[in-house]
């Protein structure tokens, strides 16, 4: 009986054991699965943080009355996923750079008669952060102010001076007050770049604002909206006495700029360009017969503008780049001259947020040692280009280069360097075609003496017999 008792107590306190080590083996994986769900929630949290931080964007305005006037534009960059934060341009807690990292993507300065900006930034400090590659969009108006003129001159514009305006006494519309300074820009005067300026339209633009002329030397700068053949720029309520600052198709409306690092950066003569009333007001030129036309062009054109400006339409990127002789998968370690090789390069473009190929039929290879050997064109081949060529008979240490840049896009660059040898001993013909003449002469110069041989032992044999 007690040891029927003492079995019955250590079943008991075995199962008890056993029970106490499922709840605690249930435990520990309920505190896996905590660990495993915080930390998922840790890297969404994270994702969701880099994905918004994603264009961000400091709008530097003048007065924050603005932020209504413009709202249209504001909304459709908010629409589009900016990050948009709003100061004016002499806020003394404004930084761009922090700890020397930018704080923000992209730049929008809606503050022409801003005379010092505020904080930190200053004209030497955007430029940096252009060189750093971030993108600046910039309207001004007649009350242009010295950072802004200074800016301009930093990336090839010269603004005209305070207080003038763009003149045109034959494209005004008709509720210009008198002074023919509300300008009706044809769609004619636009850049031939969709990339740029959008779609073909034939909506004309409203703009009312100061002018600009484009550096000579810069081959950087674009002339994205001219003035006609009768526009010049100079001030509205005095007698023109000199040479005005520009005149005719050289008074630049809008100009662009990409610079050789990709960054973007857009300058309007006119902050009225952007602004609610010019978006949704009717317009037609003053000048008899002209067509009227019930809503300006202004805002289509300034959604192409920020989605240029802002890299959201043509920006390029390499994908795989592969290169191989002709009937194998792999690159040798090195080529050898005159081999059959084929090259293939990945090019994608941004559109709509995401990548897609790219479609172009001007895309060249250029196989370089120090100066091009070989230029071909690349053929699309579904989702990458192509081309099958035959190396030069030159060795040395080349280069597969495609360097392709083009109005509108982001400057698209790669390079794969690879060695190319000459022939082994091995691999030279053992007879060569060009050199039979030479074999015939060797050959019947053995002959000749063969024969030579057996006449000259014959003679001596029978002068013997003599």
């Amino acid at each position: 009986m007690a040891s029927l008792t003492a079995a019955v107590q250590t079943n008991r306190s075995g199962s008890v054991s056993a029970s106490n080590k499922r709840a605690g083996t249930m435990t520990q994986r309920r505190f896996r699965l905590l660990d495993n769900t915080v930390l998922l929630c840790l890297s969404l949290v994270s994702m969701v943080h880099c994905a918004s931080a994603d264009g961000k964007t400091l709008v530097l305005l003048d007065n924050l009355n603005i932020r209504d006037s413009h709202s249209i534009f504001f909304r459709s960059l908010a629409d589009r996923g900016f990050d948009l934060t709003f100061k004016t341009a002499d806020d003394p807690s404004l930084s761009l750079i922090k700890y020397g990292q930018f704080l923000y993507d992209h730049l929008i300065i809606f503050s022409p008669s801003v005379e010092d900006f505020g904080g930190n930034i200053n004209v030497e400090t955007i430029t940096s952060f252009i060189d750093g590659g971030g993108n600046v969009l910039v309207a001004a108006n007649s009350d242009i102010g010295d950072p802004l003129r200074e800016l301009g001159s930093e990336c090839g514009i010269e603004f005209d001076e305070e207080k003038t305006a763009v003149i045109d006494h034959h494209n005004y519309d008709v509720s210009d007050p008198g002074e023919h300074t509300l300008i009706v820009a044809d769609p004619e005067n636009r850049l031939k770049a969709p990339t740029i300026v959008g779609k073909p339209t034939n909506k004309p633009v409203l703009f009312k604002g100061v002018g600009m002329v484009a550096d000579p030397e810069n081959p950087l700068v674009l002339d994205i909206l001219t003035g006609s053949s009768t526009t010049y720029s100079f001030f509205p309520d005095r007698p023109i006495s000199q040479y005005p600052h520009a005149v005719g198709k050289n008074t630049l409306l809008i100009a662009g700029l990409q610079a050789r690092n990709n960054a973007r950066v857009v300058f309007s003569g006119s902050l009225d360009f952007f602004s609610d009333a010019f978006f949704n007001s009717a317009v037609q030129k003053a000048t008899p017969g002209s067509p009227r036309h019930e809503q300006t062009g202004n805002m289509e054109l300034a959604e192409a503008l920020s989605g240029w400006v802002f890299k959201e339409a043509g920006v390029l990127r390499v994908g795989a780049v592969t290169h191989h002789p002709v009937g194998e998968r792999n690159p040798p370690a090195a080529y050898t001259i005159t081999d059959l090789v084929e090259y293939s390069i990945v090019i994608e473009m941004l559109s709509e947020g995401r990548w897609i190929p790219f479609d172009g039929d001007d895309i060249q290879l250029e196989f370089v040692r120090i100066d091009p050997f070989v230029r071909t064109y690349l053929k699309k081949n579904g989702g990458k280009y192509s081309v099958q060529f035959k190396l030069p008979d030159v060795y040395g240490v080349f280069q597969f280069k495609v360097d392709y840049n083009r109005l509108g896009y982001t400057h698209l660059y790669s390079s794969t360097q690879v060695s190319v040898r000459p022939l082994q001993h091995t691999q030279y013909e053992r007879f060569i075609p060009s050199a039979y003449p030479y074999y015939a002469s060797v050959f019947s110069m053995m002959g000749g003496l063969f024969v030579f041989s057996i006449v000259f032992l014959h003679m001596k044999e029978k002068e013997k017999s003599d």
